[in-house]
């Protein structure tokens, strides 16, 4: 998500929670993810609800994401598609 909203930074305003409407963050979590969002079954805009809703910062829901899944991808392995498509 980051990379994107870097290309469009000078055309956005702030991500963060207080600087966005419940309408622009949900927006906002539908243009970065794209079209289809399931993989393996699960939702991956259930992921960003707690952004959506106001609880938690993008970089929080990141970062946690980041600690939950650490070691699952090793460098110079190539993981087989699973079905995600983002």
């Amino acid at each position: 998500m980051y990379y994107i909203w870097k290309e469009n930074q000078k055309n956005m305003k702030s991500l963060l929670i207080k600087d966005t409407t419940f309408e622009e963050r949900s927006q906002i979590v539908k243009e970065c993810l794209g079209g289809d969002i399931d993989c393996e079954g699960v939702d991956l805009s259930d992921i960003y609800d707690d952004y959506v809703y106001g609880l938690k910062e993008l970089a929080d829901i990141n970062r946690e994401f980041s600690e939950q899944h650490a070691g699952e991808v090793v460098a110079g392995e190539m993981p087989k598609s699973r079905g995600c498509s983002m």
